[in-house]
């Protein structure tokens, strides 16, 4: 079982996969602009549920991209119990990959996915700038480090987590000023950690002889202690919305 397939596991009950709230994905969403007619673009979209939000509240429309055959069936599944599948299309392949026409977007967003682009956070916002018209807004979801010394047995295998500090510093070096951030509480992130698990938990009780059982006890108690260990207390995510330096 590759990891994909156990984050379609541990997902399973979940709408929004990041610790974040549909009140401050919509908040941003408003911050960045997002009105009747804005096209947004979603990189690494997961289930859909902020573009599913945004195109039923704000009234854009625009394209999800994802990898996961799982999580693109899941998203056309919930656009289409919101009467949205016309305004928003949805893409399964490696968002990283999808070839756009440059300056056609109003926003461009990545909710917690920057992982997929080998460079990360920066090469992210490189990509993102060339999907937006001019002087278009970016809105990012990002993990940072929350202590300003992390002791190096946990920060070590995780190099791509950077201090706020060094994201502010990337996201100038690339053009861009913070406009709004948007901290998720210890609450946001105990309910997102422990939906993971719950799924987890569900799938066994369902698969009760499965040949990967193992893999998934083992991957349910890897990620308990990793949160339990140092995640909650060193690890923090954030919405950022982004524009366009003067």
């Amino acid at each position: 079982m590759d990891f994909l397939e156990l984050k379609n596991i541990a997902e399973q009950t979940m709408r929004l996969v990041n610790p974040s709230s549909a009140e401050k994905l919509l908040r941003a969403g408003q911050i960045a602009g997002m009105r009747p007619g804005c096209r947004v673009i979603d990189f690494g979209t997961g289930f859909a549920e902020p573009l599913a939000l945004w195109a039923s509240e704000l009234e854009v429309s625009g394209v999800g991209i994802d990898i996961r055959p799982h999580a693109c069936e899941r998203a056309r599944a919930r656009l289409a119990e919101l009467d949205m599948s016309d305004r928003v299309e949805i893409v399964c392949q490696n968002a990283a990959d999808y070839a756009f026409e440059p300056g056609t977007y109003d926003v461009a967003t990545c909710i917690g996915a920057t992982f997929i682009w080998p460079g990360g956070f920066r090469e992210a916002l490189q990509t993102m700038r060339r999907a937006v018209r001019p002087g278009g807004p970016l809105i990012v979801g990002e993990a940072y480090w929350r202590a300003p010394l992390v002791p190096p047995e946990f920060a070590q295998p995780v190099p791509e987590i950077k201090s706020e500090r060094e994201l502010l510093t990337i996201l100038h070096e690339e053009g861009y000023e913070l406009g709004t951030v948007m901290h998720a509480s210890r609450a946001e992130w105990d309910r997102y950690e422990s939906d993971n698990w719950l799924g987890l938990l569900q799938w066994l009780r369902e698969y009760p002889e499965h040949p990967d059982r193992q893999q998934v006890i083992d991957h349910l108690h890897d990620t308990q202690e990793d949160y339990l260990r140092y995640g909650r207390h060193y690890i923090g995510w954030a919405l950022y919305v982004l524009f366009p330096g003067p």
